[in-house]
């Protein structure tokens, strides 16, 4: 029985965790400025209404400073050995917390606006309009810093484990590569600003003597020739495009008979989501929501008389707010009960483990952080075969982030 670990870094922070730490900062700034300026303003002026949305702000402020503070503990803890799968969780325990923190919210507007059926309150529209558009602002403003600020951001995945990852969709454009006698040849999907096409890297390679037959699931079969890429010779790229998805078996066939099989795996999204700023987004969208509801509900009962649309327009904004939490709540607590984080790549594990008429007596896959999978498995096997075999095997699977393999000699 031989048992192996791919040895490598055990930090499994998401792409671009800094500058999501730096946004959700700046988003707590623009937040506690407008927090300050309401209630200051509205002491000064006597207006209660004013006060209550600074007060309604700093629960707002409050969520978000849980996800900055995620992030920071997660980026600062990364090296610490007492995690022993690291800290990529903390944001989806920060987004569990915060979908909490929105049922609470969702809750607590639908039972005012229950009361408000019951007893309806005097509604001063001249200062409340106003309130609910400036927190609109200010929550589309929250919004467009956190989801990036209009700027170019790549989407790579900096896995920290020695894999060479390009943007995209990890386990579908990771590298293969394959050993010839003049070289080793390199296979990648490359859609870097163009559509996307298969490219291949090596010494001497003539591109009349090179094909790609891609096999899909649903047995359809596609050929792919190859032509030099411009300023590049060493680079060859396929005349035709690859249709999404890219999951397919692709055969490589190059001069003197050599043929290699490569599995391309479009990876499920929800595996590299980030639930940390995902949950704040949730928390600024759910403020936006709100603020749409009260200026429509307040504006129905200034133009026509219709009170009951204010607290309408809250049960309905509180619905919307409790579906949201329930789903993040849903998806979070799956990543903390480290329940199988991507049922495709499980499937396609297996495949490459039936490949070889080799039995998987056991299979693990958990989500390490975002765009990080853990897997540990059990092979049992007739040939002679080490763990090293099956982790060069796994090795086109570029979520995987943290492998172990044991296998057992047998039948």
């Amino acid at each position: 029985m031989s048992r192996g670990t791919a040895i490598h870094s055990h930090v499994f922070l998401g792409a671009g965790h800094a500058e999501a730490e730096r946004r959700t900062w700046a988003v707590i700034v623009l937040c506690t400025a407008m927090m300050i300026a309401e209630i200051v303003g509205g002491s000064l002026f006597g207006s209660i209404a004013l006060v209550a949305d600074g007060l309604h702000m700093s629960t707002h402020a409050g969520a978000l400073l849980l996800a900055a503070l995620a992030y920071r503990y997660a980026r600062t803890h990364a090296e610490d050995r007492r995690f022993a799968f690291g800290t990529g969780k903390f944001g989806d325990l920060a987004g569990y917390t915060s979908a909490i923190v929105l049922a609470l919210i969702a809750a607590l507007i639908g039972f005012e606006a229950v009361r408000r059926f019951i007893a309806p309150v005097p509604i001063h529209f001249r200062e409340a309009i106003p309130i609910a558009a400036l927190g609109l602002v200010v929550n589309v403003a929250s919004a467009w810093l956190l989801v990036g600020g209009g700027h170019d951001h790549h989407h790579g995945h900096g896995h920290h484990h020695g894999h060479d990852h390009h943007h995209g969709h990890a386990d579908a454009d990771a590298p293969r590569l394959i050993a010839t006698g003049t070289g080793t040849i390199r296979l990648d999907v490359w859609e870097d600003g163009v559509p996307p096409v298969f490219r291949l890297r090596g010494a001497a390679l003539d591109p009349a003597g090179v094909t790609v037959e891609t096999e899909r699931p649903d047995g359809t079969r596609q050929s792919f020739a190859f032509v030099a890429a411009p300023g590049d010779p060493a680079c060859l790229i396929s005349r035709e495009t690859i249709p999404e998805p890219h999951e397919f078996t692709a055969v490589l066939r190059l001069p003197g008979g050599i043929e290699a099989r490569h599995r391309f795996l479009e990876h499920d999204h929800a595996a590299h989501r980030d639930n940390n700023m995902r949950a704040a987004v949730v928390h600024v969208l759910a403020d936006a929501a709100v603020s749409l509801m009260v200026i429509g509900g307040l504006g129905a009962a200034a133009a026509f008389g219709w009170r009951w649309m204010d607290p309408l327009a809250g049960l309905v904004g509180a619905g919307a707010i409790l579906s949201w939490a329930y789903t993040l709540l849903r998806d979070t607590g799956a990543i903390l009960l480290d329940m199988t984080a991507d049922a495709r790549l499980e499937a396609a594990i297996r495949a490459v483990v039936a490949d070889e008429g080799d039995e998987l007596a056991d299979l693990h896959l958990w989500r390490l952080g975002p765009g990080h999978l853990g897997a540990i498995l059990a092979v049992q096997t007739a040939g002679p075969r080490d763990a090293g075999h099956y982790h060069a095997r796994l090795a086109g699977f570029a979520s995987l982030s943290h492998v172990t393999v044991e296998v057992r000699p047998g039948g």
